[in-house]
């Protein structure tokens, strides 16, 4: 890793522990409470303390796999948020809203570091426009883009798993379920490290990532 990008990834790094990470649980925990699930809130998880949500393994992951990859590429989860299905208004529907709410609080929190971004570039002479902030924000940016995404692969347990299912017969999501449910670590372990150089997952996401950045950026 270059000693110049050190610096801005341990930053952002740091508010995605500090910010991304909470905010994307208690959007789950909040959509879910409206929705009529009470739990996390029984659980005191709907809340941004971010020692509420952290998860010693996940968190781990993230920041090696940010300064192993120069802020490029990440991968790490919070503690997961407890849901009770059962007590969700409005079926399946409510159980893919409550799933959705964390991978769109990430893009939402992307758009935000984006327009500092946009900002720094309109106004170059700026007091906030060093190159510091410029890659700290960039790093941030390209983070959360990467967990929306990463979140929204449909297995378990992933977020994309829940939207998924959600949708599917009854019958279909229950062997679904069973099959990704046994097998999903491996597969997203697979999809993260294989092949060696490129693996799958950056050759899928990288495209994806890089046409988002250039529409929340303008650049």
């Amino acid at each position: 890793m270059q000693t110049d990008n050190l610096l801005p990834t341990l930053i952002a790094v740091g508010v995605i522990l500090l910010v991304s990470f909470p905010v994307h649980e208690f959007a789950h925990a909040a959509t879910a409470n409206a929705l009529g699930d009470g739990t996390a809130r029984l659980f005191g998880r709907m809340t941004l303390n971010p020692v509420k949500h952290f998860d010693p393994l996940g968190g781990t992951l993230l920041v090696i796999s940010a300064l192993a990859s120069g802020g490029s590429f990440a991968f790490g989860w919070a503690k997961p948020t407890p849901v009770n299905l059962r007590n969700l208004r409005g079926g399946a529907s409510s159980d893919a809203w409550v799933a959705a709410a964390g991978p769109l609080s990430n893009l939402a929190l992307a758009a935000i570091g984006a327009i500092v971004l946009r900002f720094i570039i309109a106004f170059p002479d700026s007091p906030i426009a060093t190159q510091l902030v410029a890659q700290t924000v960039y790093i941030f940016v390209t983070l959360n883009l990467l967990l929306m995404l990463f979140n929204l692969i449909p297995i378990p347990p992933l977020d994309g798993s829940q939207v998924l299912f959600a949708f599917l017969p009854p019958a279909t999501a229950y062997q679904a379920t069973r099959l990704l449910g046994q097998y999903g670590f491996l597969i997203l372990f697979a999809l993260v490290f294989l092949p060696p150089g490129t693996p799958l997952l950056w050759r899928v996401f990288g495209p994806i990532l890089d046409t988002l950045f250039s529409i929340l950026v303008g650049i």
